[in-house]
């Protein structure tokens, strides 16, 4: 008896239609952009320009740690990633001109007249081994200081939230309110001996 042959598929075109589909997917599916964290970084400096040891003020600056365990240090207190942000604002604002706060400095500002800007500068430093999801605590913490300061000077000078002021105004509380944020190399405690 003879054999049957079982009918082969033709499938030369399954490749095809499997890149066209492949094609289809890539143009119509949008990816979703990561956001970073929105930081400032300061101008070039100019070659020419001569390099001069520029003195900070300690009380101007707030060193915030974070450590391998995950504990966070402001100034020279451990501190609760909750009661970060009220620990910034009364370090920014010095609301009591404190002479171990920083110093606030008369600032013609356009649009606005003179105000005295904060000279705080807020120190960040991490540990290799801090976990992502504390750094991200930490900042969002100290964002949030700086975003509550903004909002309170837009409702006592224009009666509205910063996020609903003018591009201008925005602008008037950004200089009134400057966001200083230094953010030193992480360091690997663990490894000291």
């Amino acid at each position: 008896m003879a054999k049957k042959k079982t009918p082969a598929i033709n499938s030369s075109s399954t490749a095809d239609i499997a890149f066209l589909l492949l094609c289809y997917f890539l143009m119509t599916t949008t990816m979703g952009s990561q956001t970073g964290l929105s930081r400032l970084l300061p101008p070039m400096p100019d070659p020419n320009q001569k390099i001069e040891n520029q003195q900070v003020n300690q009380r101007n600056i707030i060193l915030v740690r974070v450590n391998a365990a995950n504990n966070v240090l402001a100034g020279s207190e451990p501190i609760a990633v909750a009661q970060l942000k009220d620990k910034i604002k009364d370090f920014l604002s010095n609301p009591y001109d404190d002479p171990s706060l920083p110093a606030k400095t008369p600032t013609e500002i356009e649009g606005y007249g003179t105000y005295n800007v904060s000279q705080g500068v807020i120190s960040l430093q991490n540990d290799r081994g801090t976990s992502y999801y504390q750094y991200i605590a930490v900042q969002n913490e100290i964002v949030k200081a700086i975003d509550e300061l903004r909002d309170e000077f837009a409702m006592s000078n224009y009666g509205r939230p910063y996020i609903r002021l003018t591009e201008d105004q925005q602008d008037i509380v950004k200089k009134a309110i400057p966001q200083r944020i230094s953010e030193a190399e992480p360091k690997d405690v663990s490894q000291r001996r």
